[in-house]
């Protein structure tokens, strides 16, 4: 049969798209997207105290509105076009018809929309864990300009550096196959460097902020753990068998992770902790994440045991006995969670990362991407040393930039906005910042009765629409 009649080569269907891999992307691509939205969206709102639920549930969301508009307007080209300087890509519009549509993405068989598409959920989801470090005090107004500001001056450096085939340390040969760098410890890091500028909470939120929904809680973190299908299995950029392999490593360290988690609360609280076992699970996905498709499964259950017990003892010991840890209010613990984490799984990746694998995915001739274990077991420990030394040599450069950039942005969103809400504010919560909060209950829907946004229609504007009873909060009847 004639080429151009199987694949039914048309003006929408160059012969050079691979359908499959671009099917497979965009739906990568929308997992992510879910981990985000709604699923650290319900984390957050049900994580924290019941007033404070619509402000962080919102902060998610924000995030994710906000990254779209600036990554095709000038972050995507900066984190993957041509070199500006040394660490940055030129900024530039992306949503050019021909760049989008008529060209594949660096000869791969997809076009570079659904790049740009895959691109801007990771750099969102980036943002909005950088937001639960800072949920419960900070102004939204600050929230508001910190998003796009640090997507610009932070995201977009460690972005270009580590994964443009033209950035200093993907030239080198570092290994970060989805973003325990560029995501993780980017998010860990800048999120404790802001929570350090903002400031803590209230003594009395510190001192006992405890969910509001702990069922939904684990809805928001399972669409997270099966969201991570996409995160880590669609960067192969095919559905090939390196993603089947990313996809099951995955799952294995996050089941292990939670497991060993869990089994430390028993052992040391007695108790089997719900938001404990939550936290494993983040911790396994993060660790494995630089590594998910350069490393067996054996090493993936290895990482997982780690990143259940390293993360546990800097939470659960260390943070309770080094001052300055103590000191930075970081609400959802994202630097244990992630640059712990992250860093750890960057170490690991250095570690643990089989040649063979490795060639699946970076396609190198010179096989230079080799474990330190690999590299004695096949006489090149020179090799393996010069991968964990760069291993390394990134983890320093991701704390400088975004503890360098976070903490510009935050002093000069500080001569505009203040970045923390005032003590009145933080004391009430959500009604005092939004004007509404997240449950009716016992009558508490009638204060929203004189809310401007009490029902979807302007009762003045349409007088034949008026609330159905004082209490409804927003049903409305026809009369």
């Amino acid at each position: 049969m004639d080429q151009t009649v199987a694949y039914n080569v048309t003006d929408a269907n160059p012969a050079w798209l691979n359908k499959g891999d671009n099917a497979w992307q965009l739906t990568a691509a929308t997992m992510v997207g879910m981990q985000s939205v709604p699923g650290l969206v319900i984390l957050y709102g049900s994580i924290v105290k019941k007033k404070w639920a619509v402000n962080s549930a919102f902060m998610a969301l924000y995030a994710f509105a906000a990254v779209l508009v600036c990554w095709v307007g000038w972050g995507y080209q900066m984190s993957f076009g041509t070199q500006m300087v040394g660490f940055l890509g030129r900024p530039n519009f992306a949503l050019d018809h021909n760049m989008l549509l008529g060209q594949a993405f660096d000869s791969l068989f997809f076009p570079n929309a659904t790049m740009v598409y895959f691109q801007f959920v990771f750099a969102a989801i980036t943002l909005i864990l950088i937001a639960g470090a800072l949920l419960g005090r900070m102004n939204f107004h600050a929230w508001m300009l910190f998003v796009p500001l640090w997507l610009t001056f932070s995201y977009t450096i460690s972005a270009y550096s580590i994964w443009c085939s033209t950035g200093f340390l993907a030239k080198w040969g570092i290994m970060d196959y989805s973003g325990g760098y560029v995501i993780h410890l980017s998010s860990g890091i800048a999120g404790f460097t802001a929570a350090f500028w903002v400031g803590p909470r209230t003594n009395k939120d510190r001192e006992r902020f405890p969910p509001n929904n702990i069922l939904l809680m684990l809805a928001g973190a399972g669409l997270l753990w099966l969201g991570w299908t996409g995160f880590n299995g669609g960067d192969p950029y095919a559905a090939n068998i390196d993603a089947s392999l990313a996809v099951i490593n995955t799952h294995v360290c996050a089941a292990t992770s939670l497991l060993v988690w869990l089994f430390l609360d028993i052992m040391f609280f007695t108790k089997p902790s719900v938001i404990g076992a939550v936290q494993g699970m983040i911790t396994g996905l993060v660790c494995i994440t630089p590594a998910a498709g350069l490393v067996e499964g054996w090493a993936a259950i290895i990482m997982g045991l780690l990143s259940g017990s390293i993360p546990w003892y800097t939470m659960m010991v260390l943070h309770k006995k080094i001052q300055f840890l103590k000191y930075v209010d970081d609400t959802m613990a994202v630097f244990h969670t992630h640059a712990i984490a992250g860093s750890l799984g960057g170490i690991l990746t250095g570690f643990f990362a089989k040649p063979k694998l490795n060639k699946l995915f970076y396609t190198d001739p010179t096989n230079k991407f080799i474990g330190l274990l690999y590299g004695f077991s096949t006489g090149r420990p020179g090799a393996g040393f010069r991968q964990m030394g760069i291993q390394l040599t990134g983890i320093l450069f991701v704390i400088a930039v975004n503890v360098v950039m976070t903490s510009l942005i935050c002093l000069l969103i500080k001569l505009i906005v203040p970045l923390r809400l005032s003590d009145e504010d933080m004391q009430i919560g959500d009604d005092a910042i939004h004007g509404e909060e997240a449950y009716a209950l016992w009558g508490d829907g009638e204060k929203f009765e004189t809310s401007k946004h009490n029902s979807v229609y302007d009762v003045e504007e349409f007088p034949s629409v008026v609330p159905k009873n004082a209490g409804g909060g927003g049903a409305v009847q026809m009369v």
